[in-house]
């Protein structure tokens, strides 16, 4: 996972116990979702995972660093979500919809770490966020145009289409999806558009594809 290979963490976070190495992350993400970066406190974290402070400080130099590791952690989820779409199907609409499964299932497997992600979004944590949104957007970006560039050559969708653009655009839609599920004001935002009542979530999907189709769709 992510913890294993980041460069955030000392080398020593690499030769403790797997459990424990899983309890602080655990931990930690639990407390940067409940609390925010700043209200964090790196003695609390040690305190709940059952270790010392000093050895929190010979894993990580600072609360930044423990933060982005956490990060890179949340990206290794991330991937492994994304892995289980079957990518090599032809239908591209069909891997869209697999995306939007799989965005709602991360979030509601990993709510806090889904939170933790939408923090690293704010202005506030930009200094911080800037060394993980290449790693973060990368993989998505990727994923996308590969999408889009095969229905494009193929004849797919409009060859019209600029497919950075709707693959931004793609991306930003899935994101909000996945944000409606663990963060109140997304979930808020939501109920704004679509009514006060739950919607369906398969007729939502159904509804979002139907969008997805008809802006990639050549126009007649």
């Amino acid at each position: 996972m992510a913890a294993e290979e980041n460069k955030f963490h000392k080398s020593t976070f690499d030769k403790i116990d797997p459990e424990r190495k899983q309890r602080i992350i655990d931990v930690a993400v639990s407390h940067f979702a409940k609390f925010g970066f700043k209200a964090t406190n790196i003695n609390n974290i040690a305190s709940d995972a059952g270790i010392s402070i000093g050895s929190m400080y010979s894993y990580f130099e600072s609360k930044d660093d423990l933060f982005l590791t956490i990060g890179d952690y949340g990206y290794s989820l991330l991937a492994r979500a994304l892995s289980e779409v079957n990518r090599k199907q032809d239908d591209h609409l069909k891997i869209f919809e697999e995306l939007l499964r799989a965005s709602r299932r991360y979030a509601l497997e990993y709510p806090e770490m889904n939170q933790v992600y939408l923090e690293m979004t704010t202005q506030g944590m930009s200094s911080l966020s800037e060394k993980l949104s290449y790693q973060l957007e990368d993989i998505t970006a990727k994923l996308y145009h590969s999408i889009l560039k095969k229905a494009q050559d193929e004849g797919r969708i409009d060859p019209a289409i600029d497919i950075n653009v709707v693959s931004f655009c793609l991306d930003n839609l899935i994101m909000m999806f996945q944000y409606s599920y663990t963060s109140d004001y997304y979930r808020n935002r939501m109920r704004i558009f679509l009514g006060d009542d739950e919607p369906d979530e398969e007729d939502l999907i159904e509804k979002v594809m139907l969008f997805i189709k008809r802006a990639l769709t050549k126009s007649e």
